[in-house]
């Protein structure tokens, strides 16, 4: 028979990532292609303590319905470190807990966009945040990063929003941007607050790195900076606790929260109840600075290693990101490159890249660049693969 799927999921690519992650590998195969956290960063022996604790002490809690807003020890607690760590939350403001980062993005889109309305981003973008508003039937309207690396081009941002009446938020990651790996100044972070305020359009900040910060200095969240209840923030536990038990959080001015409550109520009822009790518990009973000092030092370190192999290995022309955070390095091929036979190429070498065109904005924009991840592979693997990257780097790139 023949199938005819929605308008809204027709047009849907899966996510280039998870497709490379099933590609066939074998022993020789490095991966720089996914975005996963290490499983060194991972507490087992502290969340496996919890978990026997939970059912001994509160098994019908874990394991019975809960309310769709999520646990309310979790949510205080949640609500109190953002304030402390990052000063965000006023009394306009409400926190829920949402089933990992990417649902707080999708819920966002459906309670604020109609079939056809567009969602500015910055370009190129997170893919699964792409995905998510291109399946509730949004556009997606590009504003290019600064080539300095500073962030979003600000003026590019007042020229979109003044020539796109229909664009109903502003999605933004300013801090160890996915895929590029910059961070926004504090300069531009006020001037987007600025244009987006005088617009009349929200801002959804997702931080899913912030805390993984290693190296410079803290830049102060566009949430924070928040007094006419314009920036929705998402977050989640993924890269600091763990992504498979998919906890993630929105802080939302209240009426947006609750219209978020109850388009959630439709998808899942209620986040894994279970996780939530084993995160609270984990926030209250153990040091999670100490557990994200260990993160940064990790990462740190394993950055620093990518960083000092691609300077090592690549000519000159190809240019690469130094984030001070977060999980990826984004490398861009010199003019007249064929970045298409260039990924195909690493694929020959046993080596897993994203090409840039994954976190493009228009699906049909080429793309000269790549991301790297630095948190999955040790650091032997880091230095093998980037070796293997420059041999290709050198057969397509002249100098």
């Amino acid at each position: 028979m023949e199938y005819r799927f929605s308008n809204k999921i027709a047009n849907l690519k899966p996510s280039a990532i998870r497709e490379i992650l099933k590609a066939p590998s074998d022993a020789d195969t490095i991966s720089f292609a996914a975005g996963n956290p290490s499983p060194e960063a991972f507490p087992v022996k502290e969340l496996a303590e919890l978990a026997q604790k939970i059912f001994e002490e509160e098994p019908v809690a874990a394991l019975q319905y809960s309310v769709t807003d999520g646990y309310g020890p979790l949510r205080k607690a949640i609500a109190d470190r953002q304030k402390k760590v990052f000063g965000i939350g006023r009394d306009f403001d409400n926190t829920i807990v949402v089933s990992g980062g990417q649902q707080g993005i999708e819920l966002l889109c459906k309670v604020m966009c109609n079939e056809g309305d567009a969602v500015a981003v910055e370009n190129p973008s997170f893919v699964g945040a792409l995905n998510a508003f291109r399946s509730c039937g949004a556009r997606t309207v590009g504003v290019p990063l600064s080539e300095d690396d500073s962030g979003l081009d600000t003026d590019a941002l007042e020229e979109t929003l003044s020539s796109n009446a229909d664009i109903r938020f502003l999605y933004v990651i300013p801090t160890f941007q996915n895929p590029a790996g910059t961070t926004t100044t504090l300069e531009k972070r006020k001037k987007i607050y600025e244009i987006c305020l005088r617009h009349g359009v929200l801002i959804l900040e997702d931080n899913p790195y912030g805390e993984l910060r290693f190296d410079g200095e803290e830049v102060p969240t566009l949430k924070s900076m928040d007094e006419e209840g314009i920036v929705v923030y998402c977050s989640s536990f993924s890269k600091i606790l763990s992504p498979g038990i998919r906890l993630g959080f929105v802080v939302a001015p209240d009426p947006i929260a609750q219209k978020m409550v109850v388009a959630k109520q439709s998808e899942d009822v209620h986040t894994n109840i279970f996780f939530q009790i084993l995160c609270y518990r984990f926030l209250t009973e153990y040091d999670l600075d100490a557990h994200i000092r260990r993160l940064r030092a990790l990462y740190g370190k394993k950055c620093r290693r990518m960083l000092d192999c691609l300077a090592k290995e690549l000519p000159p022309s190809v240019k690469f990101t130094r984030p001070q955070g977060g999980l990826f390095v984004w490398c861009t091929l010199p003019e007249g490159t064929d970045a298409a036979g260039f990924i195909r190429a690493c694929v020959d070498k046993n080596l897993r890249i994203v090409p840039g065109v994954t976190f493009n904005a228009d699906t049909e924009a080429p793309s000269r660049c790549f991301r790297l991840n630095y948190s999955m592979p040790s650091e032997a693997q880091i230095e093998e693969g980037c070796r293997r990257l420059g041999e290709v780097a050198r057969q397509f790139v002249k100098s």
